[in-house]
């Protein structure tokens, strides 16, 4: 293995290779010959969350063109990311919803952005959904933010208990997104929405 931190791609290769011959199955064997690069660039893609930087998604916003106390929601953002227990994915639905402060409002697409920024990565969906609140509180500044997920785990459903149609809801809250109950119930009144308003 090489002295730097980060193996080479050879390396990672090489220990694809040894989990195949772990399992029982031969790495040499002529459908398994490409495999290891395959998964690699598989990991490569599933993992691109490390070389992204969050920070940078949220440095641009434009001032709305009148005041608004509302709240901006956007929902229904598919994340993709990999328990850090198991390396299996969980794969769920983002929903977020802020009050514009005096730095103005984002861009929508970034928060898809900042979601695959921070869930391209091993996770926790309880890390995942906070870092995504706390990265938009710190940098954008708004009044108040929540964000909630709502997620299928396969380390629970292909392994272990094997309950297949259990799901996971984490949210965290900011400002006062946090402290209004009835900001926090108009947001679940609109992610339930069918139509939007």
């Amino acid at each position: 293995m090489s002295t730097n931190l980060k193996p080479s791609q050879q390396e990672a290769e090489e220990a694809v290779k040894l989990l195949i011959r772990w399992i029982g199955d031969d790495p040499n064997r002529s459908a398994l010959k490409k495999t290891p690069a395959r998964v690699v660039r598989a990991y490569q893609e599933m993992f691109a969350g490390y070389q992204q930087d969050p920070e940078s998604i949220l440095a641009t916003t434009f001032k709305p063109d009148q005041a608004d106390s509302g709240f901006i929601l956007v929902k229904n953002i598919r994340a993709v990311s990999h328990c850090e227990h198991h390396m299996l994915p969980f794969i769920g639905t983002v929903h977020i919803g802020y009050v514009p402060g005096d730095s103005g409002v984002l861009g929508l697409s970034k928060f898809a952005r900042l979601v695959e920024a921070f869930s391209k990565r091993l996770q926790t969906q309880e890390r995942l959904t906070y870092e995504i609140a706390r990265e938009i509180d710190q940098k954008l500044k708004p009044k108040g933010v929540k964000v909630m997920m709502d997620s299928t785990h396969y380390c629970m459903s292909i392994r272990g208990v094997q309950k297949h149609e259990a799901t996971t809801l984490t949210s965290q809250a900011f400002g006062c997104m946090k402290t209004d109950q009835l900001l926090d119930q108009q947001m679940r009144q609109a992610i339930h929405a069918k139509q939007s308003w």
